[in-house]
Parts: structure tokens; C-alpha cells; sequence
């Protein structure tokens, strides 16, 4: 283990050794919590107000289908793009209106930095301190996604495996333990499902139904969730405390369900005086609900607060809900997820008939160093497949989400990754990164990779590192899929409801990136004449208002979209 990562793995020993001292990280409902990230909202909650750190996404998208490799269509421009008069006409009127974009007083104290250039001469239309260290927020997730359709292929696919020491006898029983195994797979979510099903146990119904078929009806030991695929700590490194509480910092997992978080619902009781409703999903005896919460009159103010200790699964909420509320509704993030997983396929295997005479419990990468799993000689009872990596980068990308770059990450370190126990599957994955970005001509000195999604503060890019990044992949063999993975300006992921009626709607696809100390954009955009651009934007120590922050990086992307000159 690296000394960056040993530090990482005492912090997070320390950080639960000090669980009675320490402050739990805290939601005020009536305000909601100060989210870092791209949101994600409960599936199944009324809508509330979105937390102030958060940017609305759809809850638990439908994955994307995966598209058939191809070149993307350059699209019809729009009359705005072609008639708007303050449209760019010139390169150095395009020049000019962003430099007064950047000459804004709001980011006199912020630091910028711009690169745009053409896919199609690669002459450069604009560059402003690209060579400068920036914190990337989810831009990062853009290398991430990048090295995993280059190393592993848009059709891989994750493997779940459920093995026992032999087939059932006669009778049906498996004699010894149940062992669910997990590689890394985050599909067995809401958002993965068929369209319009919220159960949150389909996927994992479906994986007992097979163990159910392969004739299992009585298990004479434990059933076993093993994580142990993936070696390091569960909290990538850099990541802050506060973050650890909500869905965007879940823990990582080799066994992965439903994001490893659970959904919050609360909503006024029947009348004044009564606790609140309150629901979660998935429901598991793994998470308890303390509720310390009651329903007050019509017109009076929300009270809320929502804590979840450090290290446990116990969720507290206090204070009250006016009856007239909407409610309120989180996604939190579990720790022990692989116990959440186990649990909930047992109860499935469960309502089937099978019986067990053992425990349910979990082993990591540490608890197997002394007795590794023998793979060789279990037999496999059943097996789940994921849908194919294409489908997954959709739904790293477009929502954003932390979780699946944190997977990807380790698994490119583990499929990957040259061996090296010294390594953990975190910095192995970080070392394929930084590998794939020299076979690709690309100087890996411009990228600190200290996570796999970004939330690390520590991470550090250069907009030239990602302009690079971005051209690559525009020729790369897989680039299709990379492009498609993109949210769409005024159409899908982080950017559904930005650049909204301008040239920019259905034209732009781009990372976006959100921290309360950085902004980011960087992807793709078809100019006004046809011309293909990339482009990134960075800023660090942004106004603390999200508005003007995000204005300019879509102000930018916009002049682009609109430009009628050429390079």
C-alpha cells in the first residue's frame, strides 16, 4: 500500500474510532443539505426542493441504450445559431466576447481556464492558463470513463457469481456455506431496471430465482456476501467527512446495491400532533429508522434534520413537517453495503421456501488474506451478468455518478492492472489511467488522479490535459460511445435543464463538474458553419452563487454553438 493511501486507511480507522466525539454529518431539511455533487432524487419521493449544493437529475434514469458505433451526425443548425445577431461572426469577435465573459467582476477572485479548439484543423480559437492546476470536480470522471472503454471495451460486463461447495443433493441442500460474490457490477440498481419498475429487489429477485432453479431449497451454513474482490479502503482517498453521509459519498463496495445508499421519504402524518411518514427504500433490517419527528400546523415552518453517524446505519430524523408540506426526501448513503446486498438476497432466496441454518454475514479483501476464497474448488450455482459497459459510462456520465467512476476505477486496476499486492485496487486503477493517457500520446504529468470521480479535493488536471483527452477520444476506435455517454445540453443528465432554447440545446455534449470550490465543463460542440470544437472550462474558487458560475461556462458554450466563423 502506498503512503497516500496508508494515510487514507488510518484516517478512515480513525475517523470510527472517534464515532462518540466526533460530529455526524447533518441535513437541516427546512434547507437541505449544502450537496457537492450532481443530485440524484429518490425514486419513488414527492419532489422537494433540490439541496442547495446539488443540481437536480432525473431519479434513477433508465439506462441508456447502447448505441451502435458510429460517427455523430453534425447537427441542423438552428435559426438562432445562424441568424441571431449577437451571434460570433468573426474569430476575434468570438475571442473578444469571451475574454469579457472573463473580465466579469464576479471572478475577480476565481481562477479560469479555457481551451477550445477544432477537431477538424486543430487550430486552437481560445486558450486561457490551460496549462494551469485546476481541481476538475466530475470532469475527472471523463479519464476514468475514457481508460475503461479503452482497456475493457464497451462490451464488458460484470460478473456476480453465487457458489457452494457442491451442487444441492436430492433433497435441495447445499451443505456449507452460500457464498454471493461480488466484481464490482453496479447494475443492481432502480435505475437499471426495465422501464417504469421501481423495485428496488428486481435485479437481485432475478439472481435468487436462478440460485432457486439450480436447485437450492435448504442452506446447512451462512450465506455470505464477499467483497473481497477489491483490496484497499472502502472511502477512496481525499474524500471529506461531510460528503460520507450522502448518496454521492457512498462507500465502495466489490458487492454494489442500489447505489449503496438508501431513499428517504418524509412526509406529513394524518394530523397535527402525529409523527411524520416515513419511508425508505430499499427497506432492510440492515438500516434503522430512529424518528424523533411530528406533524405540526398548516402554514408553520419545515424543521427537519436528518443524521446518520459515521460508521453506522442508524438514521435519526428530528422535528417536525408542517401537514400541508409536499415532504421531504434523501438519498443517504449505508455503510456496509455488501451486508445490505447479502441481506437482501437471503430474503429473497426466503420468500421462495429455501431455508437457512446459518448466519448472514460479509468478508472483505483483509479477511480473506489468511483463507482466500478457493474459486477452484466451489461450484458456481448461479451467475448475473451486467448490461454491457457502454450502458454503464451512460450512467457514470450523464447523472454524474461517483460510485460508478469509483468502481470502474478499481476494476481497471484489478482487470487491467499490472499485479502488484503492494498495490490497492484504487491506485492500481489510477496507475492504468495514467498508463492509457501515455499509449494515447498524452503527458500523464498533467493529471493528480486521487480518486476515480472527482470528489476528491485533491484531485488536480489541466484543461489542455482534458482538451487532449477530449480530442483522443473524438478519433478513438470507441469514441461513439464515449460522445454518446455524454449528457446533451437541454436534454438529458446534469445538463437536462441548461442552455435551454439556444444553439447550444441537442448541439453541446459535455462533462459538467460541481464542487463548492470548482466548476467545469468540458466536451463537444458543432459551431454554427459545421465546424467540430472541443472544448473545456474550469474554474476554481467560483462565485459561492451556483448562477454566475454556471452562466459563464454555458455563456461560453453557447458562443460556440452560435459561432459563424471559422478557425
Amino acid at each position: 500500500m502506498t503512503p497516500a493511501r496508508t494515510r487514507s486507511l488510518l484516517t478512515y480507522l480513525l475517523l470510527f474510532s472517534l464515532l462518540a466525539s466526533a460530529p455526524s454529518a447533518r441535513a437541516v431539511a427546512a434547507q437541505t443539505p449544502t450537496q457537492t455533487r450532481e443530485r440524484r432524487a429518490a425514486p419513488q419521493a414527492t419532489p422537494t426542493p433540490t439541496p442547495a449544493r446539488t443540481q437536480a437529475t432525473p431519479a434513477r434514469p433508465t439506462p441508456t441504450p447502447t448505441p451502435a458505433a458510429a460517427q455523430t451526425p453534425t447537427p441542423t443548425p438552428t435559426p438562432a445559431a445562424t441568424t441571431t445577431a449577437s451571434a460570433p461572426q468573426t474569430l476575434e469577435e468570438l475571442r473578444a466576447r469571451i475574454r469579457d465573459l472573463l473580465a466579469r467582476p464576479e471572478f475577480a477572485a476565481s481562477r479560469v481556464a479555457v481551451k477550445v479548439s477544432s477537431l477538424d484543423t486543430g487550430r486552437v480559437l481560445f486558450e486561457q492558463d490551460s496549462r494551469k492546476w485546476m481541481q476538475p470536480a466530475s470532469n475527472m470522471k471523463l479519464y476514468t470513463v475514457a481508460a475503461a472503454l479503452d482497456r475493457l471495451t464497451p462490451d464488458y460486463r460484470f460478473v456476480t457469481s453465487v457458489y457452494a461447495p457442491a451442487r444441492p443433493d436430492a433433497s435441495g441442500t447445499v451443505r456449507g456455506d452460500l457464498v454471493v460474490y461480488g466484481r464490482g457490477d453496479p447494475t443492481f440498481a432502480v435505475r437499471f431496471n426495465p422501464e417504469g419498475n421501481t423495485d428496488y429487489s428486481f435485479t437481485i429477485d432475478a439472481l435468487a430465482a436462478d440460485v432457486y432453479a439450480a436447485g437450492v431449497r435448504r442452506v446447512e451454513g451462512d450465506l455470505v456476501g464477499d467483497e473481497s474482490y477489491f483490496t484497499g479502503a472502502p472511502i477512496p482517498s481525499g474524500w471529506e467527512w461531510d460528503d460520507l453521509q450522502w448518496y454521492y459519498g457512498a462507500e465502495v463496495s466489490a458487492l454494489t446495491v442500489n447505489d449503496n445508499s438508501v431513499d428517504l421519504s418524509v412526509k406529513p402524518g394524518a394530523s397535527v400532533g402525529a409523527p411524520a411518514r416515513i419511508t425508505l427504500g430499499p427497506s432492510t433490517p440492515v438500516v434503522t429508522i430512529v424518528d424523533r419527528t411530528t406533524t405540526s400546523e398548516r402554514g408553520t415552518t419545515r424543521d427537519l434534520s436528518v443524521t446518520r453517524p459515521l460508521g453506522q446505519n442508524t438514521i435519526e430524523i428530528r422535528g417536525r413537517l408542517p401537514i400541508d408540506d409536499r415532504g421531504y426526501s434523501a438519498s443517504l448513503a449505508v455503510t456496509r453495503p455488501a451486508l445490505v446486498f447479502a441481506t437482501m438476497l437471503r430474503s429473497s432466496l426466503e420468500r421462495r421456501g429455501v431455508v437457512f441454518t446459518g448466519q448472514t454475514r460479509t468478508v472483505d479483501a483483509q479477511g480473506r488474506v489468511e483463507k482466500p476464497l478457493p474459486v477452484s474448488s466451489l461450484v458456481e450455482l448461479a451467475a448475473r451478468k451486467s448490461p454491457p459497459l457502454s450502458v454503464i459510462a451512460a450512467q457514470t456520465l450523464k447523472p454524474s455518478q461517483n460510485l460508478y467512476a469509483e468502481l470502474l476505477l478499481r476494476t481497471l486496476g484489478k482487470v487491467a492492472g499490472a499485479p502488484d499486492p503492494k498495490l490497492s485496487s484504487e491506485d492500481a486503477g489510477a496507475a492504468v489511467v495514467r498508463n492509457f493517457l501515455t499509449q494515447a500520446g498524452i503527458d500523464p504529468a498533467g493529471l493528480v488522479m486521487n480518486d476515480g470521480s472527482g470528489l476528491a479535493r485533491s484531485d488536480l488536471v489541466t484543461a489542455d490535459t482534458t482538451l487532449q483527452l477530449l480530442v483522443y477520444m473524438n478519433r478513438h476506435r470507441f469514441g461513439s460511445e464515449f460522445r454518446l455517454a455524454l449528457p446533451v445540453a437541454g436534454v438529458d443528465g446534469t445538463l437536462r435543464n441548461r442552455m435551454k432554447g439556444t444553439p447550444a440545446q441537442g448541439n453541446v455534449r459535455a462533462k459538467t463538474g460541481t464542487l463548492g470550490t470548482a466548476t467545469s465543463l468540458s466536451g463537444y460542440v458543432f459551431s454554427a458553419a459545421g465546424e467540430r470544437l472541443a472544448f473545456s472550462l474550469m474554474i476554481n474558487n467560483p462565485p459561492r452563487d451556483a448562477n454566475p458560475r454556471t452562466d459563464f461556462t454555458d455563456a461560453v458554450a453557447v458562443l460556440l454553438a452560435s459561432f459563424a466563423g471559422r478557425s
